[in-house]
């Protein structure tokens, strides 16, 4: 029985280390393509060139010239990087909220954590101010991130909604009420001010910079590491809440955290990104139809498919309407409601 468990974990880790280089390679090809494609294209090895220059300076013969060198790395490398960390955040967090609600319709989006990241960003920059410095706007988004997840949890529980199903129910018209509260925000804001929150509305990474870019990556590593190591618990709650009671499981504490740490990731992804709908909806059926349903793969294979995704959803926004940038919203909105139509067909 140990040599058959034995065999067993190395076969699962043989195939996820497999998948997990199959899926580094395409991330790095895809950054390499959002780097390159623009208004002023750039070949892949000058692209890697003047990456490889930036950190090891001397490395590379310098063969490029310095209007292209700003354009790689101040500009198009960190917004590659951006969308890469808020594709994996919001997929990771609908994989881990699919699971809990038991739910395939469950995302951040839908369960109006994203309205309340959105309502605390448009807060803070057309009423409050920056009285936080740059910390401001990702501070206010998580608390409105949290605010929401609270508000659903408190309905549903109000309302006796404790079913999977009614609890999506429940997010959506929370989702609604939220939107109402950032009209108002926009509404009686500073006239001259309110076109910026079209990109916190829309979706952008237009934004990105790399005095930015720490405070995703610091919010968004731990809480995938955290995710990974209680994979076995969302595979746990994905059976039903008296089968994980049953193993051990504080059912509503654990739900309770994944829901938080939910709200911590789209919270701070959405103060850089605006919303950016469908992905977290859409990704972790690809990554369940390519590796099955077993967190232990389903948690960062769909991190990195969530990272290629908006990587080429921002190529698709910069290119479609070039040399003019297209919310890339529009674009995972677009994608995302037909994938919602055909999720439907499939019942």
């Amino acid at each position: 029985m140990t040599t058959e468990a034995s065999t067993t974990r190395a076969v699962f880790k043989g195939s996820l280390m497999r998948n997990l280089i199959l899926a580094t390679a395409v991330l790095l090809a895809s950054v390499t393509m959002a780097v390159s494609v623009g208004a002023v294209s750039v070949p892949a090895s000058t692209v890697w060139g003047v990456i490889l220059n930036k950190l090891s300076p001397e490395l590379i013969e310098t063969t490029w010239s310095n209007g292209r060198a700003a354009i790689v790395w101040d500009i198009r490398f960190p917004r590659a990087l951006l969308a890469a960390m808020v594709g994996a955040g919001l997929a990771a967090v609908g994989a881990s909220l699919q699971a809990v609600t038991r739910n395939p319709l469950a995302d951040p989006h839908l369960l109006g954590i994203s309205s309340g990241g959105a309502f605390g960003a448009i807060l803070a920059l057309l009423h409050t101010g920056l009285f936080l410095g740059l910390l401001t706007v990702p501070l206010m988004a998580f608390a409105g991130s949290l605010l929401a997840t609270a508000l659903v949890l408190g309905v549903s529980n109000f309302a006796a909604a404790t079913s999977a199903d009614r609890l999506v129910l429940t997010g959506v018209a929370i989702s609604f009420i939220i939107m109402a509260g950032v009209n108002i925000l926009i509404f009686l804001g500073d006239p001259r001010a309110t076109h910026t929150v079209v990109f916190w509305m829309l979706g952008g990474l237009g934004l990105a910079h790399w005095a930015h870019l720490i405070y995703p990556f610091a919010i968004l590593l731990p809480c995938l590491i955290w995710l990974y190591l209680r994979s076995s618990d969302l595979n746990a709650m994905t059976i039903g809440d008296e089968t994980a009671a049953t193993l051990g499981l504080n059912v509503v504490q654990f739900r309770l955290s994944v829901f938080v740490v939910g709200a911590l990731i789209t919270g701070v992804m959405v103060a850089f990104s605006g919303i950016i709908g469908f992905v977290g909806l859409m990704v972790p059926h690809i990554a369940r139809l390519l590796v099955g349903g077993d967190y232990r793969k389903l948690v960062p294979v769909s991190a990195f498919i969530g990272g290629i995704f908006v990587l080429w959803a921002d190529i698709a926004a910069r290119t479609i309407m070039a040399p003019e940038d297209m919310p890339i919203g529009i674009v995972t909105g677009l994608i995302g409601g037909c994938f919602f139509v055909w999720l439907l067909k499939r019942g």
